[in-house]
């Protein structure tokens, strides 16, 4: 461009360029966000000067620094291959850039105005900066490769609505740092790879009619932080593998009516909902995976879907009646698997008594879908011996039935099978070797009771058959478990 063309700014900025000078043309009184209206004359430049420079020839020293300046046009830099650091503070776009395919050595918007940006599959070899910037439209920045970190911090975008930020396969050689980012849209970090760090912390995204965060298929190298954030729309983590911290403390999650947490197939060390507002919405956790979760029972919402949930421990470390009541909110019914997962959590930590109260609130749920008969034998069977969780409780039974009988055989003493031959009655024996059929005092087959005795001879050896079963099964479980 011709040097007779230029305002006085421009030519200001093209002698400053070479050096990387930088160039503050703000006033004493000027606010960080200024409405586009109050930019005078003598603050704007060109577009397609900035262009001209960014895209000239190389040089050890040039880079382009301004703040507080007006741009005006189209800056198009598409598949631009940029030597020089962009460092505008600032300032505003009346256009958005287009930075699409473009390849610089560092981008710098910090508290920058912008009605939108497009800078898909850009490559940036250091940090990319939006920090406190004013995006009125989409932040356009898939298939992006910054080695070093992307900085949201402060920033407010998608304020027209819409797709506030869209980071899908993008690649960050370091962390994304997103804190008290706020979002008037959705957030899209699907297939994203994150070497370091994904911070949101006290961040606000909106999106009520679809995903306020859908990170599907996101890996991150260290931790995933959304403590605080604040969302109203689903919050999509399906097949997320975060190798360490995956927290949600005093996060305040909102989606009535749909999924407000989608965690299913998702991979983490930890995961924390410690201290966060409960649910509003559904949450899914099919066939998730982690070594601890971290929540308290009043954190979750009134439906969830646990089918295939794995974890190793939960904390905090509370009675299973408390744990048990998310299992009776699974809105697929009744999840054998999630009753085993929660009683093996129990016992990893040497519990087995509420492991055993696990065990048998699964037999009770079970029991609900069975046929009549089925619940009437399952009642019978939880009275008696709480399913074999209860040995003692069989213990108990068989030494009651043995005072019955001993009590009644021995004031109607039964018949002498053959007389003059045999042992002498003992009713302790006798009700004994009923019930324990395995054990023989030649007291069961030297008398024969009749009438209703002979009827009650006949429950105590069913009895007996089913009480000792029991007592050896519990006895053999707890031997294998230790």
């Amino acid at each position: 461009m011709e040097n007779a063309n230029l305002t006085p700014l421009e030519r200001r900025v093209c002698q400053a360029f070479p050096l990387g000078e930088p160039i503050d043309v703000r006033q004493p009184a000027d606010q960080d966000r200024e409405p586009a209206g109050s930019w005078a004359p003598e603050r704007t430049v060109r577009a397609e000067v900035i262009r001209d420079l960014l895209l000239s020839e190389p040089g050890e020293a040039c880079a382009l620094r301004l703040t507080g300046v007006r741009i005006t046009g189209l800056l198009n830099l598409q598949y631009g291959h940029i030597a020089h650091p962009i460092r505008l503070i600032s300032c505003h776009f009346t256009h958005p850039p287009d930075f699409d395919g473009a390849q610089t050595r560092q981008l710098d918007l910090s508290a920058t105005h912008l009605p939108a940006l497009s800078a898909s599959g850009i490559r940036v070899d250091g940090a990319l900066r939006l920090t406190d910037c004013l995006v009125a439209g989409p932040v356009q920045m898939d298939s992006a490769q910054v080695s070093g970190g992307i900085f949201l911090d402060g920033a407010r975008l998608g304020l027209d609505g819409g797709c506030a930020l869209l980071l899908d396969h993008a690649s960050v050689g370091t962390d994304i740092w997103a804190p008290n980012l706020v979002a008037d849209g959705g957030i899209s970090l699907g297939a994203a790879h994150i070497q370091g760090s994904l911070n949101l912390e006290s961040a606000q995204i909106k999106n009520a009619e679809g995903d306020a965060l859908d990170a599907a298929h996101l890996t991150v190298g260290t931790v995933l932080n959304a403590g605080g954030l604040i969302t109203e729309g689903r919050v999509k983590l399906t097949g997320t593998k975060v190798t360490g911290l995956l927290t949600f403390i005093g996060a305040r999650l909102h989606n009535p009516g749909g999924v407000a947490l989608g965690v299913s197939s998702c991979e983490a060390a930890v995961f924390s909902l410690w201290d966060a507002d409960q649910i509003s919405g559904d949450v899914k956790m099919h066939y998730a995976s982690f070594k601890v979760i971290h929540a308290k029972p009043q954190v979750w919402p009134t439906t969830v879907r646990l089918e295939g949930l794995t974890y190793e421990t939960l904390v905090p470390r509370l009675p299973a009646a408390q744990r048990l009541a998310l299992l009776e909110r699974d809105v697929d019914g009744f999840v054998p698997h999630a009753y085993e997962q929660l009683a093996a959590s129990y016992r990893r930590v040497g519990d087995d008594v509420e492991a055993r109260n696990v065990q048998l609130a699964k037999q009770r749920r079970q029991r609900r879908s069975l046929p009549w008969f089925g619940r009437l034998w399952g009642y019978l069977q939880d009275a008696t011996v709480g399913y074999g969780y209860r040995p003692t409780r069989a213990m108990g039974w068989l030494l009651a039935l043995l005072v019955i009988g001993s009590v009644t055989y021995g004031l109607h003493h039964p018949s002498p099978a053959a007389h003059g031959t045999g042992p002498a009655f003992n009713p302790v024996f006798y009700t004994f070797n009923l019930l324990v059929p395995l054990m023989d005092f030649g007291q069961k087959t030297a008398f024969t009771p009749t009438g209703p005795y002979q009827w009650l001879s006949y429950f105590l050896i069913v009895a007996g058959w089913v009480l000792a079963t029991t007592v050896v099964a519990g006895v053999t479980r707890n031997l294998s478990r230790s």
